[in-house]
């Protein structure tokens, strides 16, 4: 449960958004707004993932893959696996490129309001500000859990990650989840960001006395507890933006039964600088609130595939076992017929006995079209261009064009990424670490101290900035020793430090930069000089 500071319904004014009986209106309203989306990400995931499908959602694959039914039910009934290979391959190659566990993806520098001066004596606190927030991460399952949501935003294009403050004397100073898509309702601000989050829980009346001590003061739960101990009540976690002119965000956990008064329903409240729930979406589509995922693009061959396949099944068995015919000639009698080698069949004298049916079709073409079928399902999940090497050797060049193709496929979801899940995760974790106290307070805002993202993927989109610098100086080496002239050494080498690759130990600061002397400036000028051909 996210840590703040409780306040009664009482102390509330009357038209404040946290009232309970006003967040379970919105969360109804916002609720009903999913019930289009709901049949769709069924689909999604009783083709491409049945072990994480939520079977709490209204509709399913009634004609389909089983309706409403559990997973193992679902699975019988799919025959194709190529979607749900190429999702959980897609899903890892995200995790591997934006946040590649024990490797560090992200980076503090001074901000573009800090005097040039003041750039070194920042720079290693903030550099060590970054190792302690990136030990922190190691050390918890941020790993685990956001595989889990790579997972829902490839199937269905929506996800959220629960980042909470771990008690203290844990390992570690967060605590995420990945919260299933089926408990979450959310809706977008003023800002686009999907920012106002419901989650519903169902937890036993123990599990409700544990978490919040305060029921056990209130005489209807003390009663209903003795009388149903067994029972389950429905938990709602809201998450609000603060109204204009205050900042950060409003939280609220109320019981959904509506019967109990707001005193009594709403368990806690209070207010946070960076918002515990982070939802992100792979695309979104205009006016739409949740976001569409490459299974959805490919949802039409998946099903094809798999409806090609569970043919192709059903042609083998016939040809395995054939079907049969035989005269009805009063001596021949079919619920007695055993094929089994050695079998003797009896037939009345001029009768054809028991003849082999030839099969009206032939499905030679099928895997013609699966094969057409499968490399559109994995073109449209990435596999074929974000999967391994298959050549023994690369040359320079093809991975060069390799990164930039991969830059290209994953640039626009990545951009997106970056602003819904990246920055708000590195927020949120600083505001946690800021107010245990374990690193110092700076504002994290591009002013005083800018975010730069050092993941694989940002790095081969530096590799182009990067490159273009290199090739001009290989130009200008080639003009002569005056085209050089323009050239500041030092400045370039600066800049190449700050791109995402180099750690910052490998270059001195700005103040330790080598300054020539202006004697040896005259001198390297009357170098210059002679040897200009001009």
């Amino acid at each position: 449960m996210p840590r703040h500071d409780h306040m009664t319904a009482a102390q509330k004014p009357e038209h404040d958004p946290l009232r309970p009986e006003a967040l379970r209106r919105r969360y109804e309203r916002i609720r009903g707004q999913r019930g289009a989306w709901e049949a769709l990400w069924q689909d999604c995931y009783d083709y491409s993932l049945p072990a994480r499908r939520p079977g709490g959602l209204s509709g399913g694959l009634s004609g389909g893959l089983g309706g409403g039914g559990n997973a193992s039910r679902v699975n019988e009934r799919l025959f194709d696996a190529t979607a749900a290979d190429a999702a959980e391959q897609l899903a890892a190659t995200l995790l591997a490129q934006l946040t590649p566990p024990w490797s560090r993806w992200f980076a503090f520098r001074p901000g573009r309001d800090v005097p040039q001066e003041n750039h070194g004596a920042m720079a290693g606190e903030l550099d060590r500000a970054a190792e302690l927030l990136q030990a922190q991460f190691d050390r918890s399952n941020l790993a685990v859990e956001l595989h889990q949501a790579m997972l829902d935003l490839v199937v269905a294009g929506t996800a959220c990650l629960a980042c909470e403050e771990a008690p203290l004397g844990e390992a570690s100073a967060f605590r995420f989840s990945a919260v299933p898509l089926n408990d979450l309702a959310l809706d977008e601000s003023g800002s686009g960001r999907l920012d106002i989050v419901f989650r519903r829980q169902e937890l036993t009346l123990e599990q409700l006395g544990q978490r919040y001590p305060v029921l056990e003061q209130q005489a209807w739960f003390t009663t209903r507890r003795q009388r149903e101990p067994d029972a389950r009540l429905g938990l709602l976690d809201c998450l609000l933006p603060a109204p204009a002119p205050q900042y950060g965000y409003l939280f609220a956990t109320v019981l959904e039964d509506g019967a109990l008064n707001e005193d009594a329903s709403l368990l806690g409240a209070g207010r946070f600088e960076q918002p515990p729930f982070i939802a992100f979406r792979w695309l979104k589509a205009p006016g739409e609130v949740y976001g569409r995922s490459p299974v959805m693009k490919a949802l039409p061959d998946i099903k094809t595939a798999n409806k090609v396949v569970e043919l192709v099944l059903k042609n083998a068995s016939i040809a395995v076992t054939g079907i049969w015919q035989a005269d009805d000639d009063g001596v021949l009698n079919p619920a007695n017929v055993k094929l089994v080698p050695g079998a003797i069949i009896p037939k009345a004298v001029g009768s054809s006995g028991l003849t082999p049916l030839a099969a009206p079709g032939r499905f030679d073409i099928s895997q013609i079209v699966l094969d057409d079928l499968r490399a559109r399902i994995r073109h449209a999940l990435l596999a074929d261009r974000l999967g391994q090497i298959d050549a023994p050797r690369m040359t320079a060049t093809e991975v060069m064009e390799r990164a930039a193709e991969m830059a290209r496929q994953l640039g626009a979801t990545f951009g997106r990424l970056q602003s819904e899940l990246l920055t708000p995760l590195v927020l949120r974790s600083v505001a946690i670490l800021q107010r245990r106290g374990e690193i110092p307070r700076f504002a994290l805002d591009g002013r005083e101290v800018a975010l730069v993202q050092q993941s694989p993927l940002a790095r081969l989109q530096a590799q182009g900035d990067v490159q273009g610098v290199l090739t001009w100086l290989q130009q200008l080496q080639a003009l002569g020793p005056a085209a050089l002239q323009v050239v500041d050494s030092v400045a370039v080498a600066r800049w190449l430090g700050r791109t995402p690759g180099p750690p910052r130990n490998c270059s001195r600061c700005c103040s330790n930069w080598p300054v020539p002397s202006r004697r040896q400036a005259r001198c390297n000028e009357r170098d210059n000089d002679r040897s200009d051909p001009g």
